[in-house]
């Protein structure tokens, strides 16, 4: 299997500075391409200048990381494309556990590492952790990290198991499967695009895969942090386009339903915490997606929904009703 590890990158002559050098030095049984979305900055002639062996992908705009991959990944050649954000710092062998999981269960799809925070590397990382679940109302969560609260790497996911979506921030994913899903959505241009590829994924019967015999350390932040009130916006909104696209019909109308309600919630309380421009980001998501309904229903596919796409009911309930935090708590195999 030949695998190519791409990075998309945007204005980070500084992240791949730091941390594109150990891509390079771990990353020997595979092809590295970066995917420069373009920049401004001195991106494009470092990486010329430094890494000549580096393939450069210049795409004429900045389409974010939607637009960003489907047009880079038409000019790779490849089996597996390694999706790797520019503030990633690889392990040593950390290819190897990944190629050996696709070799061994060929209906794999896509799999995932675990991911580290680099800031704190005994302890899981926002996007992604050890494999990403949603709950009915269609919230992502991960093994190692619910809403805010990350768990301690204490071994307790050094597994190979079915996951339900895995992170943007390292994603493999077979190429002859990204084409027949046909990329990643472009109207959602950055943020839960990942589970939209990966619930389409799903329902067209494929498994998806974390990995934790191998792991890498992410940054996390350096492109939208949390506190982002366009972060904000993109999350509520892209969620119920995932749900519109990849729900039964009828379910679909009642979760989105439902979450219309709980996200004015959420606006209410960023309202009391005078966070006006996360209030606002709300609001806003809401009225494109009202917008773009109509095409996201158009989108839904002709296959089998899954009916049973949730880990747990309410992520909602169990972490601010019954303060769960843990996984293993949380849902029980």
């Amino acid at each position: 299997m030949k695998i190519a590890v791409v990075i998309l990158n945007w204005n980070g002559e500084v992240l791949l500075e730091r941390y594109l050098p150990s891509v390079i030095n771990y990353s020997a049984d595979a092809d590295i391409y970066v995917a420069d979305n373009a920049s401004t900055d001195g991106s494009v002639s470092f990486i010329k200048n430094t890494y000549p062996t580096v393939k450069i992908i210049q795409n004429s705009v900045n389409g974010g990381f939607t637009k960003g991959y489907n047009d880079a990944l038409k000019h790779v050649d490849a089996d597996i494309f390694c999706l790797l954000n520019s503030d990633v710092e690889v392990s040593p062998n950390w290819l190897a556990p990944i190629k050996e999981t696709f070799e061994k269960v060929p209906e794999a799809a896509i799999i995932q590492p675990k991911i580290l925070d680099l800031l704190k590397k005994d302890h899981f990382e926002y996007a992604g952790a050890a494999g990403g679940f949603i709950d009915q109302l269609g919230y992502p969560f991960c093994r190692g990290r619910v809403f805010q609260t990350l768990e301690k790497d204490n071994g307790q996911y050094d597994d190979i198991r079915e996951i339900f979506w895995a992170t943007g921030a390292c994603m493999f994913i077979k190429k002859n499967v990204f084409k027949e899903l046909n990329g990643f959505d472009e109207d959602y241009f950055a943020h839960q695009e990942e589970v939209d590829l990966c619930w389409r994924a799903k329902n067209h019967g494929y498994k998806i895969l974390y990995v934790g015999t191998s792991h890498i350390f992410h940054l996390g932040g350096s492109t939208l942090s949390n506190m982002n009130p366009k972060k904000t916006y993109l999350n509520f909104r892209n969620t119920l386009f995932s749900i519109t696209k990849n729900l039964p019909r009828r379910k679909a109308f009642i979760i989105i339903f439902l979450r219309l309600l709980l996200d004015g919630i959420a606006a209410i309380r960023f309202l009391f915490q005078l966070r006006f421009k996360h209030f606002f980001a709300i609001f806003r998501a809401h009225l494109s997606f009202y917008r773009q309904f109509r095409k996201m229903y158009k989108k839904r596919e002709k296959t089998q929904f899954l009916r049973k796409y949730y880990a747990t009911k309410s992520i909602v309930w169990s972490y601010f009703v019954h303060r769960i935090s843990n996984f293993n708590i949380l849902v029980k195999d």
